[in-house]
Parts: C-alpha cells; sequence; structure tokens
C-alpha cells in the first residue's frame, strides 16, 4: 500500500531561525521553505527532512534523528570542527580525540547536535 510514496521524516525544534543558520549555514545543506513556518532540509536531490518549531514545547530526541553518511569521516570532522561544531562523547564508544567512535563493529561514527539538541551523526561509508 505505501511502497511508492515518498515518505519523509521530520523531527521539531526549539528555534526555527537558529536550525536554519544550522542546517543551512553551518552544514552547507539546502534550505527550502515550506508553508507554515515549516523548513525542509535538503539531503538528497529528492529528500527533505521537515524541520518544525515547537517553541518552548520541543524536547530534544534522545537518539540520533538524522545520519549523514560520508566518505572521509576524519575530513568531514574536521571541516565541521573548524566550522564551530562540537562533536558529542559517549561513555562505551571508544572515542578518540576528534570525538569518532571506531570499533570492530559497524562505521566509523561522530555525533553531534543541532543548535535545539537534537542529535546527528556522520558516520564513514
Amino acid at each position: 500500500m505505501l511502497a511508492d510514496s515518498k515518505g519523509f521524516s521530520g523531527f521539531s525544534v526549539d528555534d526555527l531561525d537558529a536550525a536554519r543558520r544550522f542546517y543551512g549555514e553551518v552544514l552547507g545543506l539546502p534550505i527550502t521553505e515550506h508553508e507554515m513556518g515549516l523548513i525542509g532540509v535538503r539531503i538528497a536531490p529528492d529528500t527533505d527532512v521537515l524541520v518544525y518549531p515547537k517553541g518552548d514545547a520541543h524536547q530534544a530526541a534522545t537518539f540520533t534523528v538524522l545520519n549523514f553518511p560520508v566518505r572521509d569521516i576524519d575530513a568531514t570532522v574536521d571541516e565541521l570542527t573548524a566550522r564551530g561544531v562540537e562533536f558529542e562523547r559517549y561513555d562505551g564508544f571508544g572515542q578518540d580525540a576528534k570525538g569518532i567512535a571506531r570499533g570492530p563493529e559497524g562505521p566509523a561514527i561522530a555525533w553531534f547536535t543541532d543548535p535545539a539538541g537534537n542529535i546527528l551523526s556522520v558516520l564513514e561509508e
């Protein structure tokens, strides 16, 4: 029934202008304006993630809401750090000085948050 639907994901923020600046300027992603004051963050040629304001009612997710596969995680982390992104540190993940977890299972991954506290990641393809 839904196999041909172009599903999409979304999440809330407490400050839409801060989100627009972060995703557009810091992460360098195209931003699209939507009806009712919503924005889309373009993550693929035909895919937007919907970002919507919830103001004081916003609660940041305690899990990763958006993952960005990259070819070179070290170069990506270096570039994002230069743009002011701070990488999170989590107990038990054996992260290196850059904040990259390089475990024996799964890809190398590093987590960071948007201005609303939503957790994002970059992971090596």
